[in-house]
Formats: structure tokens, C-alpha cells, sequence
């Protein structure tokens, strides 16, 4: 019971991420995002929820084998410590991007964001490879969104 209990909060926890990010995105997509000029390697509107959606059930699906399948221990203490530090900043993102319009500073925050999800990789290899494994496709589109922020940012004067 206890192991279903900590799924659900995993769970919990990355979908209400989404579901803020979701709020703050919608209500700027019509009005300020589709004034911007964008690179040409820019997806359709349409693409990015269902990205995120099957990448949140990736990353909860992650935090759990890592809270529950995996021994306790100072690596798996170190590893959700980061792992709580890449949702912070992944919560972050959005608003500062799509609700401030503060392309730059998102920009410095996307990048945190990448380098803390490859260190949770890295860290969680050792412990729990499917963990690990889980977050490569997460770290793929953090990667391929930095590129759009950036040239964003280029592209509108920042």
C-alpha cells in the first residue's frame, strides 16, 4: 500500500507542475507567444502538451523508482535532493517565460534545468537504471526547448 501511495504522490506531484504550467502557458499562447517570431525549427502549438504530458508520466514514473525501488542511502538522499531541485526549476520555467515574458532569464533557468536533469541521471545510473533511463527522453526535449528559448531570445530582441 505504501509503495501505491508514493506512485500517487509522484504522480501528484509532476501533474501539478504540468497543470500550473499548463495555466500559465494557455492564457499567453493567443496573445504574447503567437506575436513572437520564431525560429523555424518551432513545432505546431499542438505538439508541446502532448509532449509534456508523456514526458511528466516519465518523470513521476522516475521520482517513484527512485523514492520507492531504490535502497535508501546517501546516493538515493542525493539523488532526490537533485530531483526536487530539477521540478523546482522545471515549475520555474514556465512562469518566468510565458507569464513575465523574461525571455533571458527563463533562457538561464532552461539551462539550470538541463544541467540538473543530466545530474540526476547521472547520479540515479548507478542506483536505479530504469530511473535513469526514463529521464534521457526528458533531458532530449529540455535540450531541443533551450534551442527555441534561445533563438527566441535572438530573434526578438530578448
Amino acid at each position: 500500500m505504501r509503495s501505491v501511495l508514493r506512485l500517487v504522490v509522484c504522480v501528484a506531484v509532476c501533474y501539478a507542475i504540468a497543470a500550473l504550467g499548463g495555466y500559465v502557458t494557455v492564457r499567453n499562447i493567443p496573445t504574447w507567444y503567437a506575436s513572437l517570431v520564431k525560429p523555424p525549427w518551432t513545432p505546431p502549438n499542438w505538439l508541446f502538451p502532448i509532449v509534456w504530458n508523456i514526458l511528466y508520466g516519465m518523470i513521476a514514473l522516475s521520482l517513484w523508482l527512485l523514492w520507492d525501488r531504490t535502497a535508501a542511502g546517501v546516493q538515493r538522499t542525493r539523488v532526490l535532493r537533485l530531483f526536487v531541485l530539477q521540478l523546482v526549476l522545471n515549475c520555474l520555467w514556465t512562469p518566468v517565460f510565458f507569464g513575465a515574458h523574461y525571455i533571458w532569464p527563463a533562457q538561464a533557468i532552461i539551462l539550470a534545468l538541463l544541467g540538473t536533469i543530466v545530474g540526476v541521471i547521472a547520479l540515479a545510473w548507478p542506483i536505479n537504471r530504469w530511473a535513469a533511463l526514463l529521464l534521457i527522453p526528458y533531458a532530449l526535449w529540455v535540450t531541443y526547448a533551450s534551442t527555441l528559448n534561445a533563438g527566441i531570445g535572438y530573434l526578438n530582441g530578448g
